[in-house]
């Protein structure tokens, strides 16, 4: 799997990792050892990913109450007062997933986040478990814990795992004996609640919603350098669009707009430069957000450059429920609100671009390399595998 533009190689099965396949190479490098081993490729599909790990994640609601979207491809959910079998409750999960999404998955259960995430680990390791790890006993988890490196624990980075070493913890299960209170003064609170979750209690609870984010940023490389005005404009505005769809989604309006531009940092004359605007008043209109992009390229553009990237920012977000208004201005109207539910409707329907500012343009020479793209099996009708009876 290469990562955008077709640039390094990002993920590998078990079997190119058996072939010698190296992580995070430039793909230019290893391109003929690959065919010449007949090894796919494939580029990145985020709207195939995106629309999978959506099914997963509602087929997955149906199993708690209580649930925590932690990333594209992880969820947390709560099992507290459930009167079940939780291995086999876990195997019909993991059944389920293969059943109705065609997706594999390992299930790792455990009485804290912390140890479920450890459990997740062992279910993919240890083919015994059959995908499916019940750590419900301080025998069990600890018995993982003793083979476990301190890098492996979640939220134990190669830095801080680093330091810990130089205090001779080297294992999952030398941090679960060290002194909390101790590695709390010397590192974080973070780490002594940590080392209270590998003890089996829970002092990370599940977050349920989501915190809305401060920020919202969408960025690009290209995948042709671009040497002229029109098609970094066009770049920009999709980018300002999307992140719009963006601020809508978590119902904030932004204050501030800011474009950045930048060429090959190995070309000789490196140019990057960015501009940030405030707007009017605080707003999630994607035409407005377009149209400050579009004017604060052209204040940074150089004429003789040729642009490896670009992307917009959107900063002062305001909840639209917590919005204070402005004595000398009306801010955003009723009509615009209107227009944006409207486009995001059609866009949620018909699949993302169906409905698009003008200014994105409609050729988008500029848009990342993906050679090696695989169909859009589930939301794209002409992508659908078509079977002969």
């Amino acid at each position: 799997m290469l990562s955008n533009n077709d640039g390094c190689v990002v993920a590998r099965s078990k079997e190119a990792k058996a072939l010698g396949v190296p992580d995070l190479d430039a793909f230019f490098k290893i391109e003929k050892q690959l065919k010449a081993q007949n090894i796919t490729i494939f580029s990145s599909n985020y709207t195939l990913y995106g629309d999978i790990s959506h099914r997963v994640m509602e087929t997955l609601k149906r199993f708690s109450p209580e649930i925590e979207v932690y990333s594209i491809d992880e969820m947390f959910l709560s099992f507290e007062g459930f009167q079940v079998d939780l291995k086999a409750y876990g195997a019909e999960i993991k059944q389920t997933l293969w059943k109705e999404v065609r997706m594999p998955v390992c299930v790792g259960i455990a009485p804290t986040k912390t140890l479920a995430k450890l459990a997740n680990h062992a279910a993919k390791k240890i083919d015994q478990v059959n995908g499916v790890c019940l750590l419900d006993e301080p025998k069990k988890w600890q018995w993982v814990l003793r083979r476990i490196p301190v890098t492996k624990v979640w939220g134990i980075g190669s830095k801080l795992g680093k330091r810990l070493n130089a205090m001779k913890i080297y294992s999952a299960y030398e941090l679960a004996t060290a002194d909390p209170k101790q590695l709390r003064q010397q590192f974080s609170i973070n780490v002594e609640r940590t080392i209270t979750e590998l003890n089996g209690v829970s002092a990370i609870p599940l977050e349920e919603q989501p915190e809305p984010k401060q920020q919202i940023y969408c960025t690009r490389s290209f995948g042709e350098k671009v040497a002229s005005l029109p098609p970094l404009l066009e770049a920009v505005s999709g980018y300002a669009s999307r992140a719009a769809e963006k601020l809508r989604a978590q119902q904030h309006f932004a204050s501030a707009i800011q474009v950045f531009i930048n060429t090959s940092p190995y070309e000789q004359n490196y140019y990057a430069n960015s501009k940030t605007v405030q707007l009017p008043y605080p707003t999630d209109d994607t035409r407005i957000l377009v149209n400050h992009a579009r004017k604060a390229v052209m204040q940074i553009y150089k004429s003789d450059k040729r642009y490896l990237k670009a992307g917009v920012g959107l900063f002062g977000l305001t909840s639209k429920e917590n919005l204070q208004g402005d004595l000398f201005h009306t801010g955003q109207s009723i009509q615009a609100e209107k227009l944006m539910y409207t486009i995001d409707c059609i866009n949620k329907r018909y699949g993302q671009g169906s409905s698009y500012i003008g200014a994105q343009g409609s050729s988008k020479r500029w848009r990342m390399r993906q050679h090696y793209l695989s169909p859009a099996y589930t939301t794209r009708w002409s992508d659908l595998p078509v079977i002969g009876c």
